[in-house]
């Protein structure tokens, strides 16, 4: 058994503890929730669908106290409001076209035969979460996996230790049965050993790029379908006719929002020459208008980061790219305190030499370079072991409908960044990961084809 324990950002004070499960209390834990999948999935689609969406209102009828305790556990400030909104905008989508998608896919019914192909559920889906967005990663995986009549585990991360507690008490006092969706205390080495022995049909997992091959590895020989989000180091792409006003506003929130800790935050910018400047002068008069500070106080406008050793990777990247030349434009703010509180920077004169340039930063510095047009920004913007998303701003969707041809992403953006579209599928390639949540493709990850050929009996 091992003690989690949430420090939080605010002050490095442990805000919260919780015992992990022993192996065997595990496995009788997930044993449980497998033997109550049948009984769930023989329930009607539409009562499935609104029990889980009672559930998400639910967890909208706690959201005074959870964006506290989020500014508490991670750092967003609480002026942001929280994760409901797009919560529930996930969740009621996916909703409405859970019938369609499930339905069964009619081939043939003549006189000899009926043919169809039927998506049934995978059985136990295991949804391991991440910290920077806890309630809308989770629920990405969650709602369409209960929907489609699956039962779900869910192991959030220790940074955000409540997030599964508090969602696992709103659906079941909904009326979704404790053993259908379960959250669970597992420290890794429990988590690999349930995945190696098959305990799970199914599993998600968003996090780092480390932790997807620890995944990977763990599900060796079983044949569990893994679906993994990981590492990003997301680009845009600003062209010589953009709008440059909002390509500012989009991307600096897009690399900053969060202090940076987004999955498809912008982390790296491509400039045209003919607007470099004028781009980079407006990006920091925005960026020095930020307000560094607790999340706590609503006059904050960016808060801390999760960890000090996450801030530590960032001013670890900063500095070494400053020796090799990089100009920093954002002046120390006075609550940067060398640990979780970090200044937002920008930096210039960067190259695909450093570091800041080509690993994941996870936080709230971006660079920005000049490039003489399309070719010479396409080729940087795919220098990149990761393909999660790309932002391209230019007047002309042609254009940029080509040139996201010629991009190794997951989503191609047009004149906006950082959003999650429920009606496409949320994937990504290279070392980002496999695999693909919401849309219509999520429902068809969270279910298997089952083809049904009947022969008529004739006289």
């Amino acid at each position: 058994m091992t003690t989690l324990q949430c420090l939080s950002p605010i002050d490095g004070s442990v805000f919260a503890t919780r015992e992990t499960l022993p192996l065997d209390q595990a496995r009788a834990a997930v044993a449980a929730t497998r033997a109550a999948q049948a009984d769930w999935a023989a329930r009607p689609l539409q009562e499935r669908i609104d029990l889980v969406l009672a559930g998400v209102a639910a967890v909208g009828d706690m959201n005074d106290e959870i964006v506290p305790e989020l500014a508490r556990m991670m750092g967003r400030p609480t002026r942001y409001g929280g994760e409901f909104g797009g919560f529930r905008e996930r969740s009621e989508y996916m909703a409405g076209i859970a019938a369609e998608t499930l339905a069964d896919i009619e081939v043939a019914d003549d006189a000899q035969f009926r043919r169809f192909i039927r998506r049934v559920p995978h059985g136990v889906v295991f949804v391991v979460a991440p910290w920077n967005y806890p309630y809308m990663t989770a629920i990405n995986t969650i709602a369409p996996a209960l929907m489609a009549g699956n039962t779900v585990v869910l192991k959030h991360a220790t940074q955000t230790l409540l997030v599964g507690e508090r969602m696992a008490r709103a659906f079941h006092a909904a009326g979704v049965p404790e053993d259908v969706f379960r959250n669970v205390f597992l420290d890794h080495d429990t988590t690999s050993a349930l995945i190696a022995e098959g305990a799970f049909d199914f599993v998600n997992f968003t996090g780092s790029v480390g932790g997807g091959r620890a995944m990977e590895q763990a599900a060796a020989g079983t044949f569990t379908g893994l679906g993994l989000e990981l590492g990003g180091k997301d680009p845009g792409y600003v062209m010589e006719d953009a709008d440059v006003d909002a390509a500012v506003a989009t991307l600096m929130d897009a690399a900053m929002f969060n202090s940076g800790q987004c999955c498809c935050g912008i982390e790296r910018i491509y400039v045209h020459e003919s607007l470099f400047d004028t781009f980079v002068e407006k990006s920091v008069a925005l960026v020095r208008g930020y307000v560094l500070g607790s999340p706590l106080d609503p006059e904050t406008t960016i808060g801390p980061m999760a960890n000090v050793r996450f801030a530590d990777t960032v001013r670890a990247q900063i500095a070494e790219a400053v020796d090799a030349g990089a100009v920093t434009h954002i002046d120390p703010m006075p609550a940067d305190d060398g640990a979780a509180y970090l200044t937002p920077q920008i930096l210039t004169n960067v190259s695909h030499d450093m570091r800041v340039m080509r690993e994941e930063s996870f936080g709230p510095v971006v660079g920005i370079m000049p490039v003489s047009g399309d070719d010479e920004a396409l080729a940087l913007m795919n220098d990149s072991p990761y393909g999660l998303t790309a932002s391209l701003w230019t007047q002309d969707a042609d254009r940029a409908a080509a040139l996201g041809d010629r991009l190794d992403f997951g989503t191609i953006f047009l004149n906006r960044a950082d959003y999650l579209d429920p009606a496409l599928c949320w994937t990504g390639c290279k070392e980002t990961g496999r695999g693909g949540a919401l849309s219509v493709i999520g429902f068809h990850n969270l279910t298997r084809p089952k083809s049904f050929h009947l022969k008529k009996v004739t006289k």
